[in-house]
């Protein structure tokens, strides 16, 4: 008999369904982790919702074989300890979007129309009726950065209002924008365009702090901004300051940590709930209805479809997915990150065309930072057809002597038709970027921080970007320069020592007038 520990206040639905099926459930709500954990250190399940699964927690329960996140994020459980300690870590995705969903209109419509301020003044026995002028959300512009599960539902929800429907995801094609009744736009344009801003990304190491003073003085004066997805995207000392420019108008319901005490945004938030997103009894519901579903499926089946930290099969040096994560990152970046891919297309050469499907999960990742690399070829695979990408593995020849590499393409769809390629490979056990478009032997090591820049070519260039670095304080550590054989454009590829800031980028850019030109680190 397997046994599951629930050290959480999840629905009883979770236990009854494990209980139905031979296994034995402890659940306590009350105890604390550390302490449950010492008394059933036999446990070979844990099921969790926000509780913190450490390195110690994972190694303290010795015949632990799963986790289980009953909810989406798992950035509280130590995924990669789990991944040597050989434990599987779930989670239920979807499980609670809906419920993040309506959330979002609800904190809209208490913004516009004071709901919690007006609900004081009138308990307080006042009549403060011309105070509390609202607004409507009829016939106004939304704009929603990231188009995950939560993004689309809040879309979704919106129908009613008759809204004008603004999206920025980094890979919805435009015919999936199309199908979900989207505009397609810039982050910058949504902040621009937008009466309301809902946002829906995870916190990465791109997108902390990606909520800043630029992107905030492009709002309208009293738009509202809606944060239910991580605290760390918004950079709230720039909010607290354009806010009394622009009256912007802040509701939120997540913080750096969930916990009793003084919150940091107490002063510039007219609504502020204690992260309730996913707290309602449909979602605990359907949250432990599915990990209980997935932990009999895993035991029984063999289904691991949900497991976020797979390691990799017999015969698969893993930094090969290392090498599809940089390429795809490589070729994302080229494209533009503003840029919506229609199409993936790869090839493996050699020992590699075996494990075609262990890599999609690193490409996916590669292109879009709300996808985990750690997930599974049918997590990337739904990711794709939910944001309409269509991926396709060509047939490769071995005549060729590529010995073990892959090439990524992306290509833009809509009305015009981009595409950039990247071939890479391993080479001493470093990530070896072998091609670019037609730019061959680059043979460049992925890491660290990298300019291109492509241009008709012409002499002079580099050193007017050296020039530029230097200004602002910026070494070079390389330098590739190789060019179109068979036409007239080179590419400059630079290693600084430093990562490269977009202003510096344009700035060279327009020096040297290229044609493309981006910083990218790896």
């Amino acid at each position: 008999m397997k046994k599951v520990l629930i050290p959480t206040k999840l629905d009883t639905v979770a236990a009854d369904t494990l209980r139905g099926k031979g296994f034995e459930v402890v659940q306590d709500d009350s105890t604390p982790l550390e302490d449950l954990v010492s008394s059933h250190s036999d446990t070979e399940v844990l099921i969790v919702r926000s509780e913190k699964v450490t390195a110690g927690i994972i190694d303290s329960l010795s015949s632990l074989r799963l986790v289980v996140r009953a909810g989406a994020g798992y950035n509280t459980i130590d995924i990669k300890h789990a991944r040597r300690k050989n434990v599987d870590v779930m989670n239920t995705p979807g499980a609670n979007s809906n419920a993040v969903a309506e959330e979002v209109i609800a904190l809209i419509l208490a913004g516009l129309r004071h709901i919690v301020p007006a609900d004081v003044s009138t308990r307080a026995g006042k009549w403060e009726k011309k105070n509390f002028m609202g607004r409507e959300l009829t016939g106004k512009t939304i704009g929603i950065v990231g188009m995950g599960n939560i993004g689309k539902l809040v879309v979704k929800r919106l129908q009613g209002f008759e809204t004008r429907n603004l999206a920025y995801d980094p890979v919805l094609s435009a015919d999936m924008a199309e199908t979900l009744g989207v505009e397609l736009k810039s982050v910058e344009e949504i902040f621009a365009e937008s009466d309301f801003v809902s946002l829906h990304v995870p916190e990465t190491d791109d997108t902390c702090g990606m909520v800043n003073r630029s992107l905030l003085e492009k709002m309208k004066p009293g738009a509202v901004l809606v944060n239910c997805a991580r605290a760390g995207i918004i950079n709230e000392e720039d909010l607290r300051a354009v806010k009394k420019e622009k009256n912007i108008v802040f509701c939120n319901d997540v913080y750096p940590k969930d916990a009793e005490g003084p919150k940091s945004v107490a002063d510039i938030a007219e609504v502020m709930l204690p992260h309730l997103g996913a707290s309602t009894f449909e979602a605990n519901r359907n949250a432990a209805t599915r990990a209980a579903e997935q932990t009999i499926d895993y035991f029984e089946k063999g289904v691991t479809c949900y497991v976020v930290n797979k390691g990799v099969p017999d015969g698969l040096d893993p930094k090969f997915q290392e090498l599809a994560f940089v390429l795809a990152k490589l070729a994302r970046n080229y494209l533009g990150t503003n840029v919506s891919p229609h199409q993936i297309e790869t090839s493996f050469y050699g020992g590699l065309k075996e494990f075609g499907d262990w890599m999609l999960a690193p490409i996916a990742a590669g292109i879009a930072p709300d996808f985990d690399i750690y997930q599974d070829a049918s997590d990337a695979k739904a990711f794709f057809e939910g944001r309409g990408i269509i991926v396709s593995d060509r047939e490769t020849d071995d005549s060729k002597n590529y010995g073990e590499s892959m090439t990524i393409d992306l290509i833009e769809g809509g009305n015009t038709l981009r595409k950039v390629s990247v071939r890479g490979t391993i080479a001493e056990g470093n990530l070896m970027i072998s091609r670019l478009n037609d730019f061959d032997k680059l043979y460049l090591e992925a890491s660290g921080n990298v300019l291109f820049f492509e241009y008709c070519d012409k002499p002079g260039v580099i050193g007017k970007v050296a020039s530029i670095l230097g200004e602002n304080g910026i070494n070079i550590i390389d330098i590739r320069a190789p060019q179109n054989v068979d036409g007239d454009k080179a590419l400059a590829v630079i290693k600084t020592n430093v990562a490269v800031s977009d202003d510096v980028v344009a700035k060279a850019s327009d020096a040297v007038g290229s044609d493309v030109a981006f910083s990218v680190s790896f």
